[in-house]
């Protein structure tokens, strides 16, 4: 497929069959992020492959709250994104701009992540609603890491939706604001 079919393809899933995931799969969205470009190349991440089942369901249970992310506890694998420390200058450079240069390179990776599980036939969802002190606790994460987001990963049942998006003249213009 086209670059244009894969990320029309691409949606947050939350329906999932009880299909294992193959290893190799996730190593390969696993590369797609380690080669996603970073501010200064500070490459601040790290991935958590969570397919053990009871440890999966515990950190399923971390993402449920107020009616939200009951799905998840049928996503054959969880991955948990770490937040890194950045190299000096991507640091020095987030506080002279005032930017998070870091979580941007987080979205990027993720991105990555996603676009290339869809090219291999998997379905994701981007969590970042969660008990991150519970999952933190659960992985074993040194307290003062973040964890920006949770993804779920397998096998979708759903069908492809229409995107929602808004108008191309909302989000574009040319020249001035």
């Amino acid at each position: 497929m086209n670059f244009y079919e894969l990320i029309s393809k691409r949606q947050s899933e939350r329906q999932y069959d009880s299909r294992p995931v193959e290893p190799e799969k996730i190593m390969q969205c696993i590369e797609a992020s380690r080669i996603a470009p970073s501010a200064c190349n500070a490459q601040p991440w790290k991935f958590i492959v969570v397919d053990e089942p009871e440890l999966k369901k515990q950190i399923a249970d971390a993402t449920a709250g107020m009616g939200m992310n009951k799905f998840v506890i049928e996503a054959p694998v969880i991955v948990a994104i770490v937040l890194e420390k950045p190299n000096a200058m991507s640091k020095i450079g987030s506080v002279l701009k005032g930017k998070e240069y870091t979580l941007m390179d987080i979205g990027i990776a993720t991105t990555h992540f996603c676009l290339q599980a869809t090219e291999l036939g998997l379905g994701t969802c981007i969590i970042g609603w969660f008990n991150e002190k519970k999952v933190r606790k659960l992985l074993q994460i040194p307290s003062k890491k973040r964890i920006p987001l949770l993804l779920s990963v397998g096998y979708a049942t759903a069908e492809l939706r229409n995107k929602q998006r808004k108008e191309l003249n909302e989000v574009y213009s040319l020249n001035k604001y």
